[in-house]
């Protein structure tokens, strides 16, 4: 990263949450608390799909997938952040912080991807449920979860590399638990580079496409679900919705107030408070708003906490 000699900086200090010790400890336990349940809901969810058998279909097999991201998503800033509320240094290295950086947006950029193609199979299932089976079958699901990684990790691969090779060579405090875009930015002592804009840019544009494709396609599963002449089917129908509905909500509610609108009205405060629960809060959500409004899925949960693996007659 210092190979031209103008970049001084080898290492980043991240304030986090400043405060007396007994703050720090509180806090630490908190999100320690936040991260084992994520981790443990999630994993669960990912154990119920791979041993039901019943759960072999692409609704649950992209719900596993969405779970398996989630863990890995808290699991690039979290360790981190626990080890700073206990340091005294609260220090990360230059090459530490830019791949915390990279994959804390190629994760987010892969959830997005994610939420779209689980919005299109729910529009499949409910708006032409005959062709459903034919349309997404298998190997077309693979594809889609193959495709949304892909693309996630390729979205912000060359900007996140030009901005890793600007000049840092000031101050390298970041008043922030991880490595954002803004707060590094704002420590390079370059002029204001494109790059900046093409990374704001390329963020507003996947997180504003992806959106209005899911608002998209479940206003035409509101649509045909509106036309469903059973009550019990239109309860279902909703059911299965609502729960991907909160979770687009918790998310997209988040990304876009920090990445889409303009910021510099929030206080630093207000900055981490909102990366805190797109971040952290909202992976621990997902496991619960998934599982308690689907049936099939409590049921193979249940089977997961008594430890009963579910054996399928040879």
């Amino acid at each position: 990263m210092n190979k031209s000699g103008i970049s001084t900086v080898t290492q980043f200090v991240l304030l986090g949450f400043p405060g007396p010790w007994k703050i720090q400890i509180i806090i630490f336990s908190m999100v320690l608390l936040v991260y084992i349940l994520t981790l443990t809901g999630n994993m669960a969810i990912i154990c119920a799909v791979r041993w039901d058998h019943r759960l072999h279909t692409p609704m649950y097999v992209l719900l596993a997938n969405f779970s398996f991201l989630e863990i890995w998503y808290v699991t690039c800033t979290v360790p981190n952040m626990l080890v700073n509320f206990l340091s005294k240094t609260k220090t990360i290295s230059f090459s530490g912080c830019f791949t915390q950086f990279y994959f804390f947006f190629s994760l987010g950029t892969t959830e997005c991807f994610f939420l779209c193609v689980m919005a299109y199979d729910r529009y499949l299932a409910i708006c032409r449920p005959l062709h459903y089976p034919s349309i997404m079958t298998g190997k077309l699901c693979v594809i889609l979860v193959c495709l949304c990684w892909l693309i996630g990790f390729l979205g912000h691969a060359i900007t996140i590399f030009f901005i890793s090779q600007l000049p840092f060579c000031g101050p390298n405090i970041i008043d922030h638990f991880l490595c954002d875009v803004d707060p590094l930015m704002a420590l390079s002592c370059a002029p204001t580079p494109i790059i900046e804009y093409v990374f704001h840019f390329v963020s507003s544009l996947i997180i504003i496409h992806t959106i209005l494709y899911i608002i998209g396609s479940y206003a035409l599963v509101l649509r045909a679900v509106l036309q469903v002449p059973s009550s019990a089917g239109r309860q279902k129908a909703f059911s299965t919705c609502g729960s991907h509905l909160v979770v687009v909500s918790l998310f997209y509610g988040t990304i876009m107030v920090m990445y889409v609108s303009p910021t510099s009205g929030n206080s630093v405060a207000m900055y981490k408070i909102i990366t805190l629960i797109y971040s952290v809060v909202t992976p621990v959500l997902n496991p619960l708003i998934y599982s308690l409004r689907n049936r099939e899925m409590k049921f193979a949960l249940r089977q997961v906490i008594c430890g009963i693996r579910i054996i399928q007659p040879s």
